[in-house]
């Protein structure tokens, strides 16, 4: 069994190599995303018989992704990264070909299973980020996450584009070809991560420690879980919904691929920094500026529900506003557990993200179809607000911690 001191002498397993090839995993999975994320709203709708339903096949991806989180990470914690990663992309794999099938055959059963597939995959690479803060020291982590979740870059410049491009390849079934090329970004993500690695877990890993309950009462573990679910479950709601308003003003399939490649820059562009304003400014710091470009987004598409390039603003404002609140949420999680915990700790964030997620996923459909882009901006403003109220009485605690600890050392 490897060691923590054979990952720093293995000349493929040093920290830095390991967050290299998880960031390049994550560009391929991410890019594999974005063709899904771009077209199964449209094509649920072009497959479903109530138009409401359109978004259920991304509603069924996050509920897999939440389903899965925890069996893959108690399986990684006995198996390895590697192993559950390459088993991730697997599911990726298969997720493209059943899809592509569904379109060809205009089945929105299929469709749906498809995307639970993704889901799955999802589920797997979601532990990317996790896997990089375990490979870094302490006052890495933050960076080693923005590093891995930087790797979104190259999946907004390139997934977008692949949907694009590949949504005509099958001439007589739209949306086809880009399924297809989920199988070929699925593929590579395999052969990239068979040059990870990383230390096997400690026997102990996966059910060791202090129990959940008493690590889910600190209140850094309360507030870091609830920012991840107002990240995802704010972003996941708007972009589920934006390619469907974009389509009904009548700017194209085209413009909504478009538009999802600035949300994802804007997801990703600010990890080559986001660590480092957390080390510069503080975490909580970081979580008060995501929410206010979550805010800036909403007021955006308020401003003019009609407009292609206001689309493009809010949804690259949206972006932005994910990765602070998501990279400081993943950040303060860190900082709430053990080595020995991690496994359920990371699994039971995972889960409670992408349980929530999945009901705004799905909701999303239904609000947009029957209320229009306006009422889905309205409705993300008061979770924004949570996430403030609850970031403030966690800087709250610190303070008043931080003054009883000088008073004490006054005396």
């Amino acid at each position: 069994m490897q060691t923590a001191d054979d990952l720093n002498q293995h000349p493929i397993g040093t920290g830095r190599r390991a967050v290299a090839v998880l960031a390049v995993s994550q560009a391929l999975f991410l890019s594999a995303a974005a063709v899904v994320f771009t077209f199964s709203g449209l094509a649920g709708f072009k497959l479903a018989a109530d138009k409401a339903l359109a978004t259920l096949p991304l509603a069924l991806m996050t509920i897999a992704t939440a389903l899965a989180t925890i069996p893959a990470s108690l399986l990684m914690a006995r198996v390895g990264r590697r192993r559950g990663f390459q088993l991730g992309a697997v599911f990726g794999a298969a997720s493209g070909a059943v899809s592509s099938g569904a379109v060809m055959v205009e089945s929105f059963a299929l469709l749906c299973l498809g995307s639970a597939l993704m889901g799955v995959f999802q589920g797997f690479a979601m532990y990317y980020r996790f896997a990089a803060a375990d490979a870094a020291n302490g006052s890495g982590k933050a960076k080693a996450v923005s590093w891995v979740l930087a790797g979104g870059v190259a999946a907004a410049l390139f997934g977008p584009q692949v949907a694009a491009w590949s949504r005509t390849a099958v001439p007589t079934a739209e949306f086809a070809g880009s399924y297809l090329a989920v199988i070929v970004l699925s593929l590579l993500s395999m052969i990239v991560l068979s040059g990870l690695r990383m230390p096997l877990p400690a026997p102990a890993e996966a059910g060791g420690g202090r129990t959940l309950l008493v690590i889910a009462r600190q209140p850094a573990f309360v507030v870091a879980v609830l920012n991840a679910i107002i990240a995802y479950g704010v972003m996941s709601f708007s972009m589920t919904a934006s390619p469907l308003a974009i389509v009904a003003e009548g700017h194209g399939a085209d413009a909504a691929a478009s538009v999802t490649r600035w949300h994802l820059i804007g997801m990703f562009a600010p990890s080559f920094v986001t660590g480092s304003l957390i080390t510069r400014f503080g975490v909580v710091q970081v979580l008060f500026a995501g929410a206010g470009f979550l805010l800036a987004s909403a007021a955006v598409a308020l401003a003019d529900p009609t407009a292609l390039n206001h689309y493009h603003v809010a949804l690259l404002l949206l972006g932005v506003g994910w990765n602070f609140l998501f990279i400081g949420g993943t950040t303060l999680l860190a900082a709430t557990y053990h080595t020995s915990e991690r496994a359920k700790v990371q699994a039971a964030n995972e889960f409670l993200v992408f349980g929530a997620t999945a009901m705004t996923t799905f909701g999303a459909g239904g609000i947009q179809t029957g209320f229009g882009w306006t009422a889905v901006n309205w409705l993300a403003i008061p979770a924004v607000f949570a996430s403030v109220v609850a970031t403030a009485w966690l800087a709250t605690i610190a303070a008043n911690r931080q003054a009883h600890a000088a008073a004490e050392e006054a005396k």
